[in-house]
């Protein structure tokens, strides 16, 4: 009896385990029409194909390379990870009813979990992706992900959830703020950085020119979608589901992950209203997000009003960081960098107001960690790209479309314009 409970609470935690990783999937969609709304017209084919190709190059160089980077025969607080490739055999039915399995996942099937990370690579890819909108090459930008989701995330990730050096110095993030999110908006700042802003941004006397996106209604469903996709996000990290304790912790992750957006949203939206003058859609969706990334490090341990107050820290930070990086001039299309990036450390850092385990000292540890890490690796990669093949397009290609240079296929030939 009790190894039939054993192989059905296996079960249940591999099936949730997918079910999970499903939705995290689907915030591939969440990204790519967020994007696609938010940038303008004439570059919308071009920023789905970096979309859908950055997904596939992240299954591809995870299974190959990464996860067994991240996960397997590493060292216990190390700092270099092991090299190998490939996933290794799953958990037999042996194993996991005499409690010999030796691999990475010993509740749950090890393909589960591969899957389920796999989504949080891609994830932290599509970050970049919005940030470098309208003006990169796209060839460039789809070797960047073969680097960043085949060694850069995985290293880091060995630091942390791998159990490396980081984890060993006390950092703690539950789902990912810093090592998916802040990873992410690390790569993506050494890229514009050296991309330089988009063609009439910037005028002179540091005035700052809007660039509207094209297309909000696509831009808001992109946001539910991924709002949609970080229940499994956030609920997937728990990990298991079959017993009542872990059942009411996934409950308690759901509601938290729901509320901080909320939080989010709104103080984003009052906040632009007070600031503006104007209740700015593009800052109510960010908010939204940014409640989200800030939570993520820890959705379990908050009362769900601190959860709310955690997400609306959020809201505000996102609306007073995409006005700050465009005062010094660093152009972010869809605001991904202050997203990802400055309310992924307001999440690491907020874990500390809840979880006892948390110090102030290791959350910073691993903030200052994993930026330095991805940052300098990202850039000599950008750098690299940007002395031998070039990172940017040309003036007439970015004026004229990078659809049309890119991907010969304009996204709304019916409508499309020059400007």
């Amino acid at each position: 009896m009790e190894d039939l409970l054993t192989q059905t609470n296996y079960a249940i935690d591999t099936f949730y385990f997918l079910v999970m990783g499903v939705l995290v999937m689907f915030m591939a969609c969440g990204f790519s029409m967020l994007e696609a709304g938010m940038i303008r017209a004439k570059n919308t084919s071009e920023i789905l194909t970096k979309n859908v190709a950055l997904y596939s190059i992240s299954c591809i160089m995870y299974l190959l390379f990464g996860y067994y980077i991240m996960y397997m025969n590493n060292a216990e607080g190390g700092w270099l990870p092991s090299f190998g490739w490939l996933i290794g055999v799953d958990n037999t039915t042996e194993e996991i009813v005499s409690g010999t399995a030796g691999g990475v996942a010993t509740d749950h099937s090890e393909r589960s979990d591969y899957f389920f990370q796999v989504v949080f690579v891609a994830t932290a890819m599509s970050i970049v992706s919005g940030a470098v909108a309208e003006r990169m090459k796209l060839w460039s930008f789809l070797i960047f992900a073969v680097v960043m989701t085949g060694l850069i995330y995985p290293v880091q990730g060995m630091w942390t959830w791998g159990g490396g050096w980081l984890s060993a110095a006390g950092y703690s993030d539950f789902a990912g703020s810093g090592i998916v999110h802040m990873c992410g908006a690390a790569a993506a700042l050494a890229g514009v950085i050296l991309l330089g802003p988009r063609a009439g941004k910037y005028g002179p006397n540091g005035h700052v020119n809007a660039i509207p996106g094209c297309n909000m209604p696509l831009a808001t469903l992109g946001m539910f979608v991924l709002w949609f996709g970080w229940f499994g996000f956030n609920g997937g990290s728990e990990l298991k589901l079959s017993n009542v304790d872990e059942a009411n912790a996934v409950a308690e992750v759901f509601v938290n992950t729901n509320i901080a957006a909320c939080g989010g949203l709104v103080a984003a939206l009052i906040l632009a209203r007070v600031w503006f003058g104007k209740a700015d859609l593009t800052m109510a969706l960010n908010g939204a997000l940014a409640g989200l990334v800030a939570i993520t490090a820890d959705p379990l341990s908050p009362h769900p009003f601190w959860a709310m107050l955690i997400g609306a820290g959020g809201g505000v930070l996102v609306v007073l960081s995409i006005v700050l990086l465009d005062k010094i001039k660093i152009d972010d299309p869809v605001g991904a960098v202050s997203v990802h990036g400055t309310c992924g450390i307001w999440g690491i850092i907020a874990v500390t107001f809840n979880n006892g385990d948390a110090t102030i000292l290791g959350q910073l540890i691993g903030i200052v960690g994993i930026f330095a890490w991805v940052f300098i690796a990202a850039f000599i990669v950008w750098l690299i790209l940007k002395v031998t093949m070039g990172i940017r397009v040309s003036e007439e290609e970015e004026m004229s479309g990078v659809d049309i240079a890119e991907t010969g296929i304009e996204a709304y030939p019916e409508f499309q314009q020059a400007a």
